[in-house]
């Protein structure tokens, strides 16, 4: 494969193809990662493999969307899937998510800056992923957390189900439009917020 020159092809595509949408699709599918590890980096590689969206990775992400690594991360997906609907095992993969997520997030997030040099994208992935896959992760603990003393842990295979939605739908609207993400984030965010109030305020005694 001929050499790609990353500076002419920044100068062509211009700052909003090259860092702009990249971010936000890379903030989005950060977000989602940490909810679920694998799940965003399978729709990726999938989104990648059959060219949809107009997703792009740099020529060194070219292993994820090979069927090998496509396979492996489907049955990933499906082994968290399942393994965060068993109370226990879900505290055990969200506690485990605290070093794997951020991680997941800077893949996937550095992977989509493909019109910069590699180590640009590094870098940009760090920045861009891994706070946002490790915030949303902590979320995530708050609301497990919560449910657990509420419902004893009966609940969490529902409030489980519905992380599943929330980081399947994240990374499709990343596809589709990344210019909205901030903004659904932070409505996100404060849903989240009050969940986790709510949930609190039901542990807490209440004066006779």
């Amino acid at each position: 494969m001929p050499e790609v020159d990353m500076e002419a092809l920044g100068a062509a595509a211009g700052p909003l193809q090259v860092w702009v949408l990249p971010a936000l699709l890379g903030l989005g599918l950060a977000s989602a990662t940490g909810l679920r590890t694998f799940l965003p980096l399978l729709m990726l590689a999938l989104a990648a493999r059959f060219e949809m969206f107009g997703v792009r990775l740099i020529d060194q992400m070219d292993w994820l969307v090979s069927w090998p690594a496509i396979a492996a991360l489907g049955v990933a997906t499906g082994a968290e899937f399942l393994g965060d609907k068993v109370p226990a095992i879900d505290h055990g993969l969200n506690a485990i998510g605290y070093v794997t997520r951020p991680v997941a997030g800077a893949v996937a997030a550095g992977s989509v800056f493909w019109a910069v040099d590699p180590t640009m994208a590094a870098v940009a992935g760090l920045i861009v992923g891994a706070p946002a896959a490790l915030a949303f992760n902590a979320a995530q603990t708050g609301v497990r957390v919560g449910s657990t003393a509420t419902t004893g842990g009966l609940g969490n295979p529902v409030v489980s189900l519905i992380e599943d939605v929330l980081a399947f739908f994240t990374v499709i609207l990343a596809f589709l439009a990344p210019i909205v993400i901030p903004l659904v984030l932070v409505l996100l965010a404060v849903v989240v917020f009050r969940l986790a109030r709510r949930i609190r305020e039901r542990r807490e005694p209440r004066p006779a």
